[in-house]
């Protein structure tokens, strides 16, 4: 399974974007989906998560700035980003982690999409 991410691009900082990560084929048993981004030179940082039953958990640098939201039917997660700053700019991926009959978990990654906020 594939995650593909798009809706990245260029913003004025300020501006907004609306990031979307969809599955290329139905995944069962989807426990989170969240979003992650790494800045140049940077580790990889969290940025926000939601649970299967719809709870939602941010990183404080982008609590009341970003939303994520979910489509369960479609295996979609969303990240609207608004009021972005220069330090936003990062690339962005997507993660789903899910589960199989057994119980496993496993975790799936988008390739990643670019976010350029200029100032």
């Amino acid at each position: 399974v594939q995650l593909v991410e798009s809706g990245g691009g260029a913003v004025q900082a300020g501006g907004s974007l609306r990031l979307s990560c969809t599955a290329s084929r139905t995944i069962f048993n989807i426990r989170d989906m969240g979003w992650y981004r790494q800045a140049p030179g940077e580790q990889r940082d969290f940025v926000a998560t939601i649970s299967n039953d719809g709870r939602t958990n941010y990183a404080e640098s982008v609590e009341g700035r970003f939303t994520i939201s979910r489509d369960n039917a479609k295996n979609t997660v969303s990240l609207q980003m608004n009021s972005l700053k220069p330090e936003d700019t990062a690339v962005y991926y997507c993660a789903f982690r899910y589960h199989d009959s057994y119980i496993k978990y496993f975790e799936v990654w988008g390739q990643g999409t670019l976010v350029t906020v200029s100032s």
